[in-house]
Parts: C-alpha cells; structure tokens; sequence
C-alpha cells in the first residue's frame, strides 16, 4: 500500500529543559497518531533549544564568561545518541507505532552538533543526520557534520531522509538526496521568512519528492526567565513564527504553511504515485547530463583523532545524558 499518512508538528521546546521537553514530545506525538499519522515531524533543534536571538558573548576577538556559561547550560541540556533521551524517545515512537523524525541538539564530546534522529515505529533508532553547514552564528555553537551522516533510509512508508534548515539552499546536498531516492524529504527548521515556503515547493518540484517541513513556534516565554533575547522581554514577544507545511511533488501544498500558532498537520500522501513525477522530470536520471555534471560525494566520517587497535583511547566516550 502505498497511501501513507504523515504529520508535522509546529511547536517550541521547553527551553533548555530536555525532560520536559520530552514530554511535549509525547503529547504531540500521541496527538498526530491518534489523527492516523504514521510519521511524525518535529523541528529543527526542538531538543532542548534553539538559542534565537542571544550571543553567547561572542564577539571577534573576546568571549565573555556569561557566555561560557550559557554555552555550559546548552551542553548540560543536549542529547548523548545513543543515551537515555534516545532511549525515551524511540519509547515514544514504538508506544504509537510511528516513524519519528525530530531535531535534537547533539552533545559529541566537548561539542555540540545540529542533529536530526530517526526513529522506527519499534523504537529503534534508524539513522542520523548532523546539519552539515551551521549557519552564520549558529557556527558559534554548533560542529559541522561530515559525509558519514548523510542517510536515506528504506522504510515500510518509503525512502526517508531529512535535510535541515538552510542546508536545504545546498544544491549539492539536494542532489545527493536525489540520487538516493527520497521520497519522504523532511525539512525540520527554524526558518520562519516568506520565502522559506517557497523553497519548499521549489524542492518538492525538484526532487519529486514528499516536502514535510516542520518550523517551531516559539515566543519569549518558552525560554527561561534570565534568557534575553534581541528581540524582546515580553513573554508574548514571537522570536519564531512557524511556517510548517506539508508539499506534494508537484508543488500542491497539501497542508499549511502555519503561522503564529503551534498545531500539527496532516496530510495523506501517495508514495507510489511519485513516479508520476519523474515521466518528465528526473534529475538524476532522464533530466540529468552526467557528460557535462557529475557530483563526487565523500561519505568517509571525518575524525580528528584515529586510533589502531581494539581498543578506544581513555575517556574518548562522552558522558551519557541525564
């Protein structure tokens, strides 16, 4: 069957609170599945945050030690994969039988990375994908992923992969994901702009693929009381408006675009149908002219440190989460 029905959550963590968070994870969870979804979308960096609007004290040349603190805080906060918050949410996902797709803040070591997790509806975790190319500040605080992480996953829905956020402007990272056939493209971000909606039709075009894009929501008082953002100290004060949708592959926007409120949608898609699509454009395929263009894809994990032998170096794991 090839009638496959799918969710995108629009909301906002509890802020630095991977715990609670957590539990807002299940709820909405739960309310997708009780509407028959059987994948689920949430943002980018819904566990535990994404820091809109404040610095971390960096400036060129100094940082602060406030900064460092916060930075400290958003470590203490973030996820260990594998670890016990992985654990609960592949609970979360096995106890509503769904793929779960969610963007969570990767704590690797000493660094931080922008990760989505997938979940299978048995709980386990299928994959992983680290945000290849923090942007602008966000580089400040976040790793850059490698090759290695770059999966699309063949599931009992369809082949599944995410692309995260301005990653999605990437044409070589687009076309990778075309050459290994997603069909199911999730989009988790926080990008709220006009413009934004119409980089997801443009990529459902594109690819011919399924566009399930999930924004957050979030206003000033989803975050804690001694966070200061830019944009302002009152507790209704937007510092991410929404935006999610759910894209055919021809550019019909099934669901969506949300804004200014928290919801999930739903839609139901036709995985089998996608070929439809590429009768008259493939990219990778009918449509491409491998003669003139061809993509070199470097998918080897890139570490700092090797080491031979059977065993790992002292304290090269890092701390599981908790």
């Amino acid at each position: 069957m090839s009638a496959v029905r799918v969710a995108v959550v629009q909301d906002a963590p509890v802020a630095f609170d991977r715990e609670a968070t957590v539990a807002k994870v299940a709820s909405r969870t739960a309310e997708a599945a009780a509407q028959g979804a059987q994948l689920v979308v949430f943002p980018e960096a819904f566990l535990s945050a994404y820091p809109k609007g404040i610095t971390f004290g960096a400036h060129v040349g100094s940082r602060t030690p406030e900064g460092r603190q916060w930075f400290q805080r958003y470590h203490d906060s973030s996820v260990d994969v594998p670890g016990p918050t992985c654990d609960a949410l592949g609970a979360i996902a096995r106890a509503h039988a769904v793929h779960l797709v969610i963007g969570v803040i990767e704590r690797d070591g000493g660094t931080l990375y922008c990760t989505v997790l997938f979940f299978g509806p048995d709980g386990a975790l299928l994959g992983t994908h680290r945000k290849l190319m923090p942007t602008a500040m966000e580089r400040i605080v976040w790793g850059f992923g490698d090759g290695s992480t770059m999966p699309v996953l063949s599931t009992s829905l369809g082949k599944l992969g995410a692309v995260i956020c301005w990653e999605n402007y990437m044409p070589q990272l687009r076309l990778a994901m075309y050459g290994k056939g997603i069909e199911l493209y999730c989009a988790p971000t926080v990008d709220d702009r006009d413009v934004w909606h119409a980089t997801m039709r443009h990529i459902a075009v594109e690819g011919r693929c399924i566009v399930l894009c999930a924004c957050q929501h979030a206003v000033r008082g989803d975050y804690p009381a001694d966070y200061h953002p830019m944009q302002g100290e009152a507790p209704d004060t937007v510092l991410i408006r929404g935006g999610s949708c759910i894209v055919s592959p021809l550019g019909e926007v099934l669901a969506g675009p949300l804004y200014h409120a928290s919801g999930v949608l739903v839609a139901d898609v036709d995985v089998g149908a996608l070929s439809q699509g590429k009768y008259d454009l493939d990219v990778v395929g009918h449509y491409a002219r491998p003669d003139v263009f061809s993509l070199h894809v470097n998918e080897q994990p890139m570490r700092a440190v090797r080491y031979d032998g059977t065993s790992s170096a002292p304290g090269a794991q890092p701390p599981r989460d908790g």
